[in-house]
């Protein structure tokens, strides 16, 4: 489903990076009248967008390191995505036991209620404390647990989140294109020739843009050295965290923050119901962004960390899958990793009078606000087009009356009565609204096609090459949805032959 452009079009925009901050930017950018055109070398969300802990958070700890304006935006941000994409988003309550001989108690009071009133907080629901011996937080804790503080956050199903950025900048106008490689971006009459190799097939063709905006995430220097011949020092810190997904260790739905002895935290939070999420680790990492993978000192840390804390031991045995993703911040030079700022920083430059703009940082929470500080850098360079407008514009799916998720639930079901409750969930979770682009004709089951397993049926893959760039089973299986964790090991290889088979058919007319 990529899109191709003219040959002689010269584009207002050219993004490299499918992940959160270049979808975001290219939905941003094309909303206000931009002409854009967005490359990515793999996958949508195929990097770091797709490697975080899924959260939408201010990042508690980051106060510690006086961080206040990240976090205020980042509060403030929360509620502001859940309204937006409601199936995407849900609220989640945090409880952060008080662990004697760590952060005192006075420290995590002040720090929440700091949390709790500088980001505009209206429907999430505020601070309180908890008696672990009562309530049902403390049965899978180890006794020695006895008070809690519990507060607001949000989760966020990330890589769907990417590609319905994505898919909403194309609905507008934005050409996007994935399996794309800039090969080279050369300088000329102060605009940008970018040369572009699809990795599918190889072949190559020459876009013409006005700015370039260099959304690369960990590639981002990579992007200046080799795409751009731009050799400038270093600016971007590699930071590997790492997760392990083990079967499910409590039966609220609840999620942990747990402090440890050397100052970092991690979390356990409930996943894909069956399933206990627990990271993440912080370490500098120097390697090649695509071969990272976690370490065995990662695995021991996570699990003796989670621990400490829960009354079962965790074991690396007891590992059903893990992932691990790169961070590329803005090196700012702090000694140690989970120091290093957490805060976007943007360098604009011109090179040889033609305009680029280097994203270092960032957060998925952060990605709205981030589009809206480089389109003030585009309208400086552009000239101004339209006004913001990402503030209050649902993504794809997201149009459900009230922003409602349970009702919309409630309404698939009575549209489609054939889909079982669990099905009905699924999809409404992961499509929103836009479920009935692919359910709208059928009144059965049998009307959709082949069950892969878990009512992953044709129709829906069909749906996720069509309109949301999904090209391999690993596309649709880890990305485009978790049903990996579900489905047994065969079900990739049914799916490939699928694809191949579709590939193969012939277009109708």
């Amino acid at each position: 489903m990529n899109q191709q452009a003219s040959a002689n079009e010269i584009f207002d925009v050219f993004v490299i990076g499918g992940g959160v901050n270049g979808c975001g930017i290219a939905r941003d950018a094309v909303g206000r009248g931009y002409s854009v055109y967005l490359a990515e070398m793999n996958d949508l969300a195929s990097g770091t967008s797709s490697k975080a802990t899924k959260l939408i958070h201010g990042g508690l700890r980051y106060l510690e390191y006086y961080e206040f304006r990240l976090v205020r935006e980042a509060l403030t941000e929360r509620e502001i995505v859940w309204r937006n994409a409601p199936h995407l988003v849900h609220p989640l309550r945090f409880v952060l036991p008080y662990f004697k001989g760590l952060r005192p108690a006075w420290m995590l009071r002040i720090g929440l209620f700091l949390y709790d009133y500088i980001g505009g907080r209206k429907k999430l629901p505020p601070t309180r404390t908890l008696d672990l011996r009562r309530d049902e937080a403390g049965k899978s804790l180890k006794p020695i647990f006895s008070k809690a503080f519990e507060y607001s956050d949000c989760w966020v199903n990330d890589a769907r989140f990417v590609a319905l950025n994505a898919r909403d900048a194309a609905d507008r106008g934005a050409i996007v294109r994935t399996r794309c490689k800039v090969v080279s971006a050369r300088r000329d009459a102060g605009l940008w020739h970018i040369r572009l190799r699809d990795q599918i097939n190889g072949t190559e063709n020459e876009v013409t843009a006005r700015l370039l905006v260099n959304a690369a995430g960990p590639w981002v220097d990579t992007v200046l050295a080799d795409v751009v011949a731009h050799k400038e020092p270093n600016q971007v810190r590699l930071v590997q965290g790492s997760h392990i997904i083990v079967p499910k260790l409590f039966d609220h739905d609840r999620c942990y923050i747990f402090q440890n002895p050397d100052g970092r935290i991690i979390f356990a939070i409930p996943y894909e119901d069956e399933f206990t999420l627990i990271g993440t680790t912080d370490q500098d990492y120097k390697d090649d962004p695509a071969k990272v993978a976690i370490t065995s000192g990662e695995t021991e840390y996570l699990c003796k960390a989670a621990s400490e804390y829960f009354a079962k031991e965790i074991k690396p045995a007891d590992i059903v899958w893990t992932y691990s993703g790169v961070r590329p911040l803005y090196d700012d030079h702090a000694t140690a990793a989970q120091a290093a700022t957490r805060d976007y920083v943007i360098k604009e430059e011109l090179i040889d009078g033609a305009p680029l703009i280097n994203i270092f940082g960032g957060k998925i929470t952060t990605y709205r606000r981030l589009s809206e500080s480089i389109l003030e850098h585009i309208e400086k360079t552009l000239g101004a087009k339209g006004k913001p407008w990402t503030a209050d514009a649902p993504l794809p799916g997201g149009d459900m009356p009230n922003a409602d998720l349970d009702a919309f639930i409630r309404s698939l079901m009575a549209r489609k009565p054939f889909l079982s409750p669990a099905l009905a969930r699924r999809l409404a979770k992961a499509y929103g609204t836009r479920a009935f682009e692919f359910l709208d004709s059928a009144n059965g089951m049998a009307d959709l096609g082949r069950d892969f397993g878990m009512g992953l049926t044709a129709a829906e893959i069909d749906y996720l090459v069509d309109q949301e760039w999904a090209v391999t089973a690993e596309d649709i299986l880890w990305r485009r949805s978790k049903l990996g964790l579900h489905l047994p090991p065969e079900a990739a290889g049914d799916i490939s032959a699928y694809l191949a088979a579709r590939q193969k058919a012939p277009v109708p007319h």
